[in-house]
């Protein structure tokens, strides 16, 4: 019976209520599969502040590094605002988990199933099929790691903060390799987003991501876009994407974007994979639901459990090898949505069915 060794952070207000279905959900397709699950729960965010005096205590760290992924819920909130902003849930927490495991590359699918089209603020006419593209984010260069990173009051009284945008041309290689892996298994389609008019790293990134398609996947059309032009286009017409790769603060826009053209972040999933193996000897992993904490509806149970759900999907297909899995969990969220009004309404932000429901559903449909 094969052993799934993961850490659980549910993180803070609806997290722990979504992380909860996914477990459930996973548990139930564990006993199908003939699966062990060995998960341990830790603190993270807000909880590891209150309970440690830190975002990430030093016995989570320890949990996840005995771990062969982590499956991660949402951190933060208004509880923990007034903090130090160094010491607030999302940066003290989130950023130090991608630097300590080395999580470079941020896989984010931005889907939405042909029968919701209507949830999308684009018009349904344009997108008659749904959505189906994924986002490719280098996770821990540009500017929220690179150095200098400081605030100093200038010697005529003005203050000046800099922060520091770098990139070497390793780090921009390998993240083209897993946009590349992910576009083989698609449409052997991929878009390279930059800003090489501009930024010296976008000149680097746009010469290393042609020269490494072109010696390395010959076969994948790659083309290239601004990423101000990037930003209309997902809005215009977000199919003409297959698979996009950019650099870190343009992805963090830019998923986000994806987003609210698939209709909701509650149904959105990520995976935040390493450099490094697990102990199977394959990609140690953070996989994450893409929204919030949403405080203004924590503990009334009507939280979308979905991406959590799908999160976990896509821990068992890239941590540990289960793919055809992951595909099933998939395939019975998009059953569990798209059966009915009362199902596919939660998943868009009516909710008029519960966690628990909505989690009931998927496991009707495994």
């Amino acid at each position: 019976m094969p052993t799934l060794k993961f850490a659980v952070l549910a993180g803070d207000y609806i997290g722990p209520e979504v992380m909860t279905e996914a477990l459930r959900v996973l548990d139930h397709v564990a006993r199908q599969e003939n699966l062990k699950l060995d998960y341990k729960l830790a603190d993270v965010g807000g909880a590891g502040i209150d309970n440690h005096g830190k975002a990430l205590p030093d016995s989570t760290v320890k949990t996840c590094e005995q771990s062969d992924a982590i499956l991660f819920g949402s951190v933060g909130g208004p509880k923990w605002e007034k903090l130090p902003p160094k010491e607030q849930p999302e940066r003290a927490a989130l950023l130090p988990l991608r630097k300590h495991f080395t999580l470079f590359a941020n896989i984010r699918p931005g889907l939405l199933y042909r029968e919701l089209a209507d949830a999308s603020p684009i018009k349904s006419e344009r997108i008659p099929d749904g959505i189906d593209i994924v986002c490719i984010r280098e996770l821990t260069g540009g500017l929220y790691f690179g150095q200098p990173k400081t605030t100093t009051t200038l010697p005529d009284g003005d203050v000046q903060s800099v922060d520091t945008m770098v990139y070497r041309k390793s780090e921009i290689e390998r993240i083209v390799a897993t946009a590349i892996t992910t576009a083989r298994a698609r449409k052997k389609k991929l878009c390279s987003v930059d800003k090489a008019n501009v930024l010296e790293t976008s000149v680097l990134w746009r010469k290393t991501v042609t020269d490494y398609v072109a010696k390395n996947a010959p076969e994948i059309e790659l083309s290239h876009m601004y990423v101000d032009n990037a930003a209309m286009q997902l809005v215009r017409n977000p199919n003409q994407f297959d698979v996009f790769v950019t650099e870190n603060m343009f992805g963090d826009i830019l998923s986000d974007e994806m987003a609210c053209v698939c209709g909701s972040l509650g149904m959105l999933s990520s995976a935040s994979l390493g450099a490094g193996k697990n102990s199977l000897g394959l990609p140690f992993g953070l996989y994450e639901p893409a929204g919030g904490t949403a405080p203004d509806i924590a503990g009334k149970g009507i939280a979308n459990p979905c991406a959590q759900i799908l999160s976990a999907a896509l821990m068992l297909r890239f941590s540990f090898g289960l793919d055809k899995v992951a595909t099933r969990i998939e395939a019975a969220v998009k059953k569990a949505v798209t059966s009915g009004t009362r199902t596919g309404d939660i998943a868009f932000g009516r909710p008029s069915v519960g966690t628990k429901a909505m989690a009931d559903a998927v496991i009707a449909a495994l």
